[in-house]
């Protein structure tokens, strides 16, 4: 994507391959202005939560629709981890 038609972007070698396996643009950017912030480190773990393989269906269902994803009653356990995953 061109330079001048996205927000600005600290750090455009990371952007674009993290573009590249698949990110969405948000997170992408997301990431990669963090990366280029002296204050923040991204690559530390941040939370306490188990990951969400551990959870039970239960439990990713209602993150699911605390987050209102379309559809999250129809999920599979996996298809949910990667609708949370992608939100």
């Amino acid at each position: 994507m061109p330079k001048e038609n996205r927000p600005t972007i600290k750090n455009d070698a990371a952007y674009e391959a993290m573009r590249r396996e698949g990110y969405g643009k948000a997170k992408a950017a997301s990431i990669a202005n963090a990366q280029a912030n002296d204050a923040t480190d991204p690559s530390r773990k941040g939370g306490k939560a188990p990951p969400y393989e551990e959870w039970t269906k239960d439990q990713l269902y209602e993150r699911a629709r605390e987050l209102d994803i379309d559809g999250r009653s129809e999920l599979s356990k996996s298809e949910l981890i990667e609708a949370l995953r992608s939100k």
